[in-house]
């Protein structure tokens, strides 16, 4: 819980005197009480993030006030260790009624477990196999990943896991037994698939385990030759520290990832990110530099690769829509609701789990802006595909568009909501 601040309520009194702003003015401009600013100022009531950021755009503070909060946390995520594409075995459980496990072990390891199962098999006791059915799998796996991410935006992730793990693994083993340029290609899809299952497992609200899977991507990409994944990584772990509210890490990692050698649409996408990192710490020029790089850098198409594209393929203006969820950040959500409007009417009506989450988004920051009645309009039809498509970095605006709301209680359209959004905005419902 955030503590009270006496040092971040001077810093906020001394800014709205010298804006010439009285406590009234301030509360009208950010939607907060009067009552509560007050005794945020005299060190009574610590500031929740959403209310620094908010004062600190109201003031033009440039993140001055955000610098003050003591971070969320200071850790970075762990760095799995890379290793041989070879050199685990992988043990899945599935469990006729739900749950089901994922585990890696080592070649002793598994050896030492002995027989698990009735039903065993080698899938290296065949020779070699042809240049025509390692062409076929490539193909045939790249028309799969294409349905796999259409239905990943609609059902819950570990449905999808345990189809996308085996088919990982296929493309992994097969690659052993294929001519080098077949093998190239298989790893390079396979770690596609690795990739997007460590997104997925980060929608599970596992992180180590997402960091592990992207690993394992960058481990089967740099096995077939490519090395630049490795840097679409560094993107991976700081939307991790994004969540964690980590601007530091955030903008640190994406920037590591924009090296002049990595891909054009790579370093856009960190300089995506990195935006957001910019716009976590108050910083509006820095984030709209950031996006500006963006733009540039995805207008430019990369060459000489037929493998599935990185990132979203679901938003039709991916700058346009980062912009959106920046605002937010940047404590300017009237700009935000707008722009968010804007994009999300592009979005195809597939694409559930997008809508999902910059639709709550967009009903964060309409709430944000005082627009409440409108807000809890947004948000209501967007619960029943929140349960359906389970996702731990919705959960995440869900909780903030949830205590947004709570402060204005006594309007009846919250009271209609707010039940059920406390339900599902807590963590143990992923």
């Amino acid at each position: 819980m955030p503590q009270p601040s006496t040092g971040f309520g001077e810093e906020l009194r001394k800014r709205r005197l010298e804006a010439g702003l009285s406590l009234t003015a301030l509360s009208s401009s950010v939607h907060y009480s009067k009552a509560q600013l007050s005794k945020v100022e005299r060190g009574l009531k610590a500031p929740s993030r959403d209310l620094a950021r908010l004062c600190d755009a109201a003031l033009g503070a440039g993140g001055a006030l955000l610098s003050l909060l003591a971070p969320e946390t200071t850790d970075p995520p762990v760095d799995p260790a890379p290793g041989s594409v070879h050199e685990e075995d992988w043990i899945m459980q599935l469990s006729p009624d739900g749950p089901n496990t994922f585990q890696p072990l080592s070649r002793r390891d598994a050896l030492g477990a002995g027989a698990a199962s009735l039903m065993a098999w080698r899938s290296d006791s065949a020779g070699p196999a042809s240049p025509a059915a390692g062409a076929e799998m490539v193909e045939a796996s790249r028309s799969l990943f294409t349905h796999y991410r259409r239905l990943g935006q609609t059902v819950a992730p570990g449905l999808l896991l345990p189809v996308l793990i085996a088919q990982t693994h296929t493309l992994r083993e097969l690659s052993a037994h294929c001519d080098s340029g077949t093998r190239r290609h298989l790893l390079a899809l396979g770690s596609r698939y690795a990739e997007y299952v460590g997104w997925l497992v980060q929608e599970t609200g596992d992180e180590r385990a997402a960091l592990w899977w992207t690993q394992r991507a960058v481990d089967l990409a740099a096995a077939g030759g490519d090395r630049a994944l490795a840097g679409y990584a560094l993107v991976r772990r700081a939307l991790i520290t994004l969540y964690r509210d980590d601007a530091e890490q955030t903008v640190t990692l994406a920037c590591r990832a924009q090296s002049g050698a990595l891909p054009p649409r790579i370093r856009g996408l960190a300089a995506q990110r990195e935006a957001q990192g910019h716009a976590l710490a108050g910083d509006h020029r820095a984030c709209m530099d950031a996006l500006d790089r963006a733009r540039a850098l995805l207008s430019l198409q990369d060459e000489g690769t037929d493998e599935p594209v990185i990132g979203t393929m679901h938003l039709p203006d991916p700058v346009g829509m980062v912009t959106g969820w920046c605002l937010v950040d940047l404590g300017q959500p009237r700009e935000a609701s707008e722009e968010l409007d804007r994009q999300l009417a592009l979005v195809g009506g597939d694409a559930v789990r997008t809508q999902v989450r910059y639709g709550v988004r967009r009903a964060l920051a309409y709430a944000s802006a005082g627009e409440i009645d409108h807000a809890c309009d947004l948000a209501a039809p967007l619960l029943d595909r929140v349960e359906a498509v389970g996702s731990a970095t919705v959960t995440t605006d869900l909780r903030r568009l949830a205590r947004t709301l709570a402060r204005h209680a006594n309007h009846s359209s919250v009271r209609r909501l707010g039940p059920r959004l406390g339900t599902l905005s807590r963590p143990s419902t992923i």
